[in-house]
């Protein structure tokens, strides 16, 4: 712990010296600014490898033209753990037009430009130079999603494994306690990095194929036959169980990618400890002379209260990331935390979030979930076998709101509708409209087409428009004026001008004008990118139409912002081009 910035670990070497710290056990390397705070993957596996005993220096943001900020503590005793930051570094750099992106909301004063594109490859790249031999173990997001060969939308090309680009030695995947507890108590026990092929969560590359292993077509298979890509992404996606997966190989040349099945969820009481761990709740004081880091003002004072999601949304990289597997904490740990947060300076009486990945999941969606080989708990409708309550959430919201100094603790996105309007006891949604919403509610139809919907991997409309009902009568019945503010997508693979133009219908029978809609962006790792890259559905390897080009992505996004009048031209080329012409005065 630093002495010059108390509560910190320590990210200079004049703190390292003042600990009388001579080598450090690790290092973390990362992309984002150094944020001591729960929501930041650094942060969390920081605080863990401290608590396992060992001690960690941090290099936020390091300077990758030279060696030189790589260097600064020295080479770690054990191994360098390196993440290039809470989101992948090109989807931080570019919009899904591929222009640049002004702002980081993760750099200290949202400045642009800290980190570099493909940052875990250059830093690793980097580290390499310096430290020949020195084992590197990489993590985070940037790593999960690019663990097998996957589709680069900003190359519009198929690259191999990150591990090969990295030249690292072990890949973390997915949520990382377990796997990282196991590799830095084995690393520091003498074993070698190479011996380290045996633990879940992880992946390596090898000369040997496992016995037993799965084999998925091969890096240079899917590069060339997009076909083989999207039975390369079924195979990946049906073994991403921690109970039921088996060992993944994928040939790369010469050698295999090797994925471990994932590791198995924290239990509650796991969960628990990792949000129990010292975090000082910040970011660094090193950032304040240029106003912070912005993306801390999201989460400051919010709680994570769940992990993973069931809902398995094809555009969403949770299932290959988190998992479908739900794990809480417990009530005790979510009203602890809550504590803190009021103890802050900066509290000033409000609880903005107390969510996750899907804010009203508990627990897993039934009791076999795990050995459930159709794996849709909530689309194309929910399974018969859902277990539905809302009855522990709703106590832990009514104790927090309880809480002295708190006057109000909002929900303020991460409602699955289809799950809520599933539970036969309305108390949650009622006192979800009463007390947990402030002024607009954040869902995700995403689109009213139910074609669309189906390739989204959600359900049909109809459970989206029975909520909007229950909505805003109940917000009738007590008094509110609250609105829902939906998330749309346009262009997602499958939905034609035709969909676009029934969405842009209803949102003018509804009168709501959105003034952001996202574009699908083709993210690795996905199933709907899958779809994106080879127009296949990989579960039925049926044809999927994409919209392609940047003149029909323009088309279905100004049809959902036919209000906007620089919007028009468009709007009328969309609907003469889909024959149309009828509702030419309609959408104006």
């Amino acid at each position: 712990m630093s002495k010059k910035y108390p509560g910190f670990l320590p990210i200079s070497r004049e703190e390292m010296i003042d600990e009388g710290i001579e080598q450090f056990d690790y290092i973390i390397v990362t992309g984002d600014a150094y944020v001591d705070h729960p929501s930041f993957g650094t942060a969390i596996i920081s605080r863990l490898v401290e608590s396992l005993g060992y001690s960690v220096g941090i290099i936020a943001q390091p300077q990758w033209k030279t060696t030189e900020d790589f260097t600064r503590f020295g080479a770690p005793k054990y191994a360098f753990l390196v993440n290039s930051g809470n989101i992948d570094s090109m989807v931080a750099h570019y919009t899904v037009a591929r222009n640049r992106r002004h702002d980081d909301a993760y750099s200290p004063g949202k400045q642009a430009g800290l980190r570099p594109d493909r940052a875990l490859i250059v830093y690793c790249n980097k580290i390499r130079e310096a430290y020949k031999e020195i084992p590197i173990v990489i993590g985070g997001l940037e790593a999960s999603l690019r663990r097998f060969a996957h589709y680069d939308y900003w190359q519009n090309e198929v690259r191999r494994s990150i591990l090969e680009d990295t030249s690292a030695n072990l890949l973390s995947f997915g949520m990382g306690e377990r796997s990282m507890t196991e590799i830095v108590n084995r690393l520091a026990s003498g074993e070698s990095v190479a011996d380290l092929t045996d633990i879940p969560g992880t992946c390596y590359i090898t000369h040997e194929l496992p016995e037993n292993a799965v084999i998925c077509p091969s890096f240079e298979e899917v590069r060339k036959d997009k076909t083989a890509y999207a039975r390369a992404t079924k195979i990946q996606y049906e073994e991403q169980d921690p109970y039921t997966g088996h060992i993944l190989a994928q040939g790369h040349s010469k050698r295999w990618l090797v994925q471990n099945p994932p590791a198995k969820p924290l239990d509650r009481e796991g969960l628990d400890q990792t949000y129990d761990l010292p975090y000082t709740r910040k970011y660094h004081p090193i950032y304040e002379s240029v106003g912070g880091v912005p993306a801390i003002l999201e989460v400051e004072n919010s709680i994570i209260q769940n992990r993973g999601c069931f809902g398995g949304c094809n555009f969403c990289a949770i299932t290959f990331h988190q998992g479908r597997t739900v794990t809480s904490r417990s009530k005790e740990s979510i009203v602890k935390e809550a504590v803190k947060i009021t103890e802050s300076p900066n509290f000033k009486g409000y609880i903005h979030d107390v969510g996750g990945p899907t804010a009203n999941f508990r627990f897993a969606s039934c009791n076999k979930q795990s050995m459930c080989k159709d794996r849709k708990c909530l689309a194309p409708e929910p399974c018969k076998a859902l277990k539905v309550s809302h009855e522990e959430y709703l106590d832990i919201l009514r104790t927090l709101r309880k809480l002295p100094k708190v006057k109000k603790v909002f929900v303020r996105s991460g409602i699955r509708y289809d799950y809520l309007m599933s539970d036969k006891n309305d108390s949650f949604f009622r006192e979800l409209v009463q007390h947990h919403i402030s002024g607009q509610l954040k869902v995700a139809p995403e689109h009213c087409s139910d074609r669309v919907l189906n390739y989204m991997g959600k359900p049909p409309f109809r459970y989206y428009k029975a909520f909007t009902d229950k909505y805003h009568q109940l917000n009738k019945e007590y008094g509110k004026k609250q609105f829902l503010v939906p998330y749309l997508m346009s262009s997602h693979p499958g939905c034609t001008l035709k969909d676009a133009i029934e969405l842009a219908l209803y949102l003018k029978k509804i009168n709501y004008h959105p003034e952001q809609v996202q574009d699908f962006y083709p993210t690795p790792g996905t199933v709907s990118t899958c779809m994106f890259y080879t127009g296949l559905d990989p579960f039925t390897m049926k044809p999927v139409y994409v919209p392609r080009t940047s003149k029909e992505k323009a088309y279905q996004r100004a049809l959902l912002q036919y209000h906007m009048p620089q919007n028009r031209g468009l709007v009328r080329e969309a609907l003469i081009k889909a024959g149309r012409q009828d509702l030419i005065r309609v959408l104006k």
